[in-house]
């Protein structure tokens, strides 16, 4: 009895060492109020994403959920509005996996919303489901989309300014190898995917690395966020329905509530004095180094240049001349399962290698950033 007394004791007192240090989140405590600023939080209607817009409204922020079921949308509103008291909190139709719905949404914020203090990259998936697209989905949801509509959005965030764009990444970015040969080729297996998903991961680090770099002096300043491991919707989507109610228990044992996992980004978003940081890789609300595929500048800028071909970017579009444009279908966003014959496809993007481009030229490096020691959140 004493051995099994024992052993009870060691494991209760092994979990709360396991809690306190790896799945209790640090609270955030930014900015005390956010009145008269503008949030876009994209998938915010359920998880990371309705705790982070949550916590916006909370502050008096007007918050604009982008979210690609109008039903769950209007619905997480509805919540949030009567959770935070603030009437402000909206719903715009998004769906990142259409290039024509993130330009559809961009031209419909830009014709009705006059600021643009916050942008919030949150959704994203994990898997493709049984969805079978001629492109890399993982890295249009995770990546291509959420590139396109900074761009887009990008003249409102200046004119905002100061302002700030938060990419939430994962760790999963350290496995990441992007292969610029293969960047938007089909996902096929799972094997695939959990390989797709890392290197969208790893894009998301680097995105936010050289949006640095593109928007020095501007006031608009970036980050990616890491929220840690979450008990979110996204944890257990793809898990067959038989496994699910194993892993329920487990999850809430040793995973974050989806509250824990919108601190950093939070923290990202609101925390002052980390400007200096724009560009770095945030978790625990604080700035940890990254291996070196992630802080690699021509790797950064390499993706940078094929983002913008695969969001349909011409090469001399600014982000200036999207404020205006039109996209090409403005009626209902298309499900993720409907093909974009409109769209570059991967042949088109990466001709053979004796035409590519010689990155050696490439000069241009992101600036050293002040190591300044964040405030404690």
């Amino acid at each position: 009895m004493e051995a099994l007394l024992l052993g009870v004791g060691l494991l209760l007192g092994a979990y709360v060492l396991v809690y306190y240090n790896l799945v209790k989140a640090p609270p955030c405590r930014g900015l005390a109020s956010l009145r008269g600023r503008t949030a876009v939080v994209t998938g915010a209607n359920s998880g990371i994403g309705k705790m982070t817009a949550l916590e916006l409204a909370r502050r008096g922020a007007r918050v604009v959920l982008a979210c690609r079921s109008r039903e769950r949308g209007e619905a997480a509103a509805f919540d949030l509005r009567q959770e935070s008291g603030n009437n402000e909190v909206i719903f715009m139709a998004l769906d990142l996996a259409s290039l024509a719905s993130v330009r559809a949404f961009a031209t419909a914020f830009l014709s009705s919303e006059p600021r643009l203090d916050i942008l919030i990259h949150n959704a994203g998936i994990s898997s493709c489901g049984r969805t079978r697209e001629p492109f890399n989905l993982l890295l249009r949801v995770n990546h291509i989309g959420p590139f396109l509509l900074t761009h887009l959005l990008l003249p409102r965030l200046k004119t905002s300014a100061p302002s700030r764009v938060v990419v939430v990444s994962s760790a999963a970015h350290r496995r990441g190898r992007l292969d610029f040969t293969r960047l938007d080729r089909p996902v096929v297996g799972w094997r695939q995917e959990l390989r797709a998903y890392a290197d969208s991961k790893l894009a998301n680090v680097l995105f936010a690395r050289e949006l640095a770099t593109q928007l020095e002096g501007t006031g608009v300043t970036c980050y990616a966020a890491h929220p840690g491991p979450v008990n979110s919707e996204l944890f257990l989507r793809h898990v067959p329905g038989w496994l699910r109610p194993l892993l329920r228990p487990l999850a809430w044992l040793v995973l974050r509530a989806p509250r824990g996992g919108a601190q950093t980004p939070l923290y990202c978003a609101l925390q002052e004095g980390i400007e200096p940081l724009s560009g770095r890789y945030f978790a625990n609300c604080h700035v940890e180094e990254v291996p070196p595929a992630a802080r690699d500048d021509r790797a950064a800028h390499r993706l940078w240049e094929a983002s913008r071909k695969l969001a349909g970017l011409g090469p001399g579009e600014d982000a200036e001349s999207d404020e205006d444009s039109q996209p090409e279908d403005p009626g209902t966003p298309s499900s993720p399962s409907s093909p974009h014959p409109e769209e570059p496809t991967a042949s088109e993007l990466y001709p053979s290698p004796q035409s590519s481009t010689d990155w050696s030229t490439v000069t241009r490096r992101i600036p050293v950033k002040a190591e300044l020691e964040p405030q404690a959140c």
